[in-house]
């Protein structure tokens, strides 16, 4: 069966708890602060341009990327690509790209340029291939994406 990148309107805790679990036993907090600003209504990827994203595979999510307006950027025409991850066992099927793809797509429909902070080198040769460069000298930007 294919993997199904789908656009969430709703984070079922019971969908994104595997993920949490995964990424938490990696040392990894970020997804349990998604699935928690999620749920108090912190964050719900629903401002002008925002959009959060789900791999499924066989009804399961395997992997989740969001969009969020940069809090760090002056002004609300950059975007912010949060929370990528994909389960271990799915990795290197291309999911992660997919994932980002999508938030690419999106964003170009309301942002003029999509930055965002990593400290994997995995995640960043995945971001480098998708066309961000390394953004040098700020501290909440490692890489940043031009669509003018």
């Amino acid at each position: 069966m294919a993997v199904v990148i789908e656009r969430l309107d709703e984070l079922p805790p019971e969908g994104v708890g595997p993920l949490v679990s995964e990424s938490e036993q990696a040392g990894l907090g970020f997804v349990r602060r998604l699935a928690e600003e999620w749920a108090s209504g912190r964050n719900r990827f629903d401002r002008p341009g925002e959009a959060l994203f789900a791999a499924t595979l066989d009804g399961r999510m395997i992997g989740v990327c969001g969009l969020n307006i940069d809090p760090y950027a002056p002004g609300p025409k950059v975007g912010r690509v949060r929370h990528l991850y994909v389960l271990v066992r799915h990795r290197h099927l291309g999911v992660g790209r997919q994932l980002v793809g999508e938030v690419i797509r999106v964003a170009r429909d309301s942002f003029e340029k999509l930055r965002l902070r990593t400290n994997n080198p995995a995640a960043a040769r995945l971001y480098e291939r998708m066309g961000f460069r390394r953004s040098d000298g700020a501290a909440d930007c490692t890489h940043l994406m031009d669509f003018s």
